[in-house]
């Protein structure tokens, strides 16, 4: 039961908490990244993956790592992005792993039109006391990519082997 806990709650619950976190301060701590490694780890181990599947799934994370890392260095995305689409990669692994990498790009893409065109216009005077949608609305201000990351990972792992593994009617029964 707890397995099954872990598999429908946690990851869901950091890629929602990441996306806050980014909205409202354009921030991803460290902590979250840690903490779905560990997640996986705990999974995959107690869950009984196999050694070369746990392999395969650390080198999809470590491609998206290397990647994302690039797009960092070149300005594009936050270090706290980069950390946080590799840990989808390594949860992922490669199955859904340019799934959710086309997800993500596109919410992507389309929160940063739509942040771009917000910030042509001034705030409504209401919403100007909100010291975080002044920092989001900011012409210098970057796009916090951790929400297109979120969307797109909230969007494949239901297809995941992971909640496949869940035994609901034990849930049910607990």
């Amino acid at each position: 039961m707890i397995l099954d806990l872990t598999r429908l709650l946690l990851f869901p619950g950091l890629m929602a908490y990441a996306a806050i976190s980014d909205l409202f301060t354009m921030t991803i701590s460290n902590r979250i990244s840690m903490l779905l490694i560990a997640g996986f780890a705990f999974l995959a181990f107690f869950g009984g993956m196999s050694s070369s599947t746990a392999l395969l799934h650390l080198g999809a994370g470590g491609l998206v790592l290397v990647i994302a890392f690039a797009c960092f260095s070149f300005g594009w995305i936050g270090g706290g992005d980069a950390k946080l689409a590799a840990c989808a990669g390594l949860w992922f692994g490669f199955d859904h792993l340019l799934e959710y990498l086309v997800y993500a790009s596109l919410f992507g893409g389309a929160l940063t039109l739509l942040l771009l065109q917000a910030r042509q216009w001034p705030l409504p005077s209401p919403l100007s006391r909100q010291e975080w949608l002044l920092r989001l609305h900011h012409k210098d201000s970057g796009i916090p990519y951790g929400v297109a990351l979120a969307l797109g990972a909230l969007l494949v792992y239901p297809e995941t082997q992971w909640i496949k593994a869940v035994d609901l009617s034990r849930l049910a029964l607990g």
